[in-house]
C-alpha cells in the first residue's frame, strides 16, 4: 500500500510544479515569437518576458491559494 505523502515530497512536488508553469509560459512566448517570424533578438526577448510573466503568474497563483 502506498502511505501517505511527506511534507518534504509535497513541497519537492510543488516546486517541480511552479518550475514546469513558468518554463511553459516562456517557452510559449518564444514560439509565438517563432510563429510570427521574429529574429533572434525577438525570440529571446519573447522567451525572457514569457519567464518573467510565468514566474509572476505563478507567483501570483501560489498566494491566493493559501
Amino acid at each position: 500500500m502506498v502511505g501517505p505523502i511527506s511534507q518534504e515530497e509535497r513541497s519537492a512536488a510543488m516546486t517541480r510544479l511552479k518550475i514546469a508553469i513558468v518554463l511553459l509560459v516562456g517557452a510559449s512566448g518564444g514560439l509565438i515569437a517563432l510563429h510570427g517570424g521574429g529574429g533572434p533578438a525577438a525570440l529571446v526577448a519573447a522567451t525572457a518576458g514569457g519567464l518573467v510573466v510565468g514566474a509572476l503568474l505563478t507567483w501570483y497563483l501560489t498566494r491566493i491559494v493559501r
